[in-house]
């Protein structure tokens, strides 16, 4: 996480608290990993005000989709723990896209877990919103909200596109529900991701107006430099980041 905050950023998105059965986060309940991120400072930090916080998920999706029972049961628990977080919200970070037919079996798991509460979203195989919407509306609880995946940072489609899909997902969920993860890095020559520069992000973000938008991720893909960038381009435009 960088210590450098988004021009009006206040708000930070923590994918999850414990993956693969390891605990980032003082607990009894599961092994702790070696180093614990330092919560306190993190709390302390202005892009970090107010903070959503991911659960029990695993690394492998396979993984985490045939189990989501336990990362149910898990996530529970981990939610009844006190951090020095500001946690406004909870995020079950189980990925859903249209190729999950068991996706519905999430509903009655996800009336155990706190509200507020957020799952993410992607269409991996360019159904197009209005088939992703139906067939998320079969089954969401309306009192849980979407983070929609762009897709733009694996070229899956372009910011436009990106952004007609939240607006479809917005007319039939409410805008409420629907916030927007902005892939901030790009495919790289030999294989991998790399980065994505100010220039590509520029008209990325730009498309979202209007939007919350949450930028994944800062670890690997954010700069320093390139949050400075961030920062003075969202100023610019009036936008705050998030």
């Amino acid at each position: 996480m960088s210590r450098s905050p988004l021009s009006g950023a206040l708000l930070l998105l923590v994918q999850w608290i414990a993956v693969d059965e390891t605990a980032f986060v003082e607990t009894t309940t599961m092994p702790m990993a070696p180093s614990l991120p330092p919560w306190q400072r993190i709390a302390e930090e202005p892009w970090a005000r107010e903070v959503i916080l991911g659960l029990a998920g695993r690394f492998d999706e396979r993984a985490a989709r045939a189990d989501i029972g336990r990362l149910a049961e898990a996530s529970a628990t981990l939610a009844r723990l006190k951090t020095p977080l500001n946690v406004v919200a909870w995020y079950f970070p189980v990925e859903i896209d249209p190729t999950w037919a068991e996706a519905q079996s999430l509903a009655p798991l996800l009336a155990t877990l706190p509200r507020p509460l957020w799952i993410s979203v992607y269409d991996s195989t360019n159904v197009g919103p209005d088939i992703l919407v139906q067939g998320l509306m079969k089954w969401l609880p309306a009192d849980v909200g979407v983070f929609f995946q762009d897709g733009v940072g694996v070229h899956a489609r372009e910011p436009r596109i990106a952004r007609h899909y939240a607006a479809v997902l917005s007319f039939h969920l409410g805008k409420d529900r629907v916030r927007i993860i902005a892939e901030a890095f790009r495919p790289q020559v030999g294989g991998g991701f790399r980065s994505a520069t100010i220039d590509e992000l520029r008209p990325q973000l730009a498309s979202y107006a209007g939007y919350h938008v949450y930028l994944f991720d800062g670890p690997h893909y954010l700069s320093d430099a390139l949050v400075g960038q961030i920062s003075a381009a969202q100023a610019a435009r009036g936008i705050p980041a998030r």
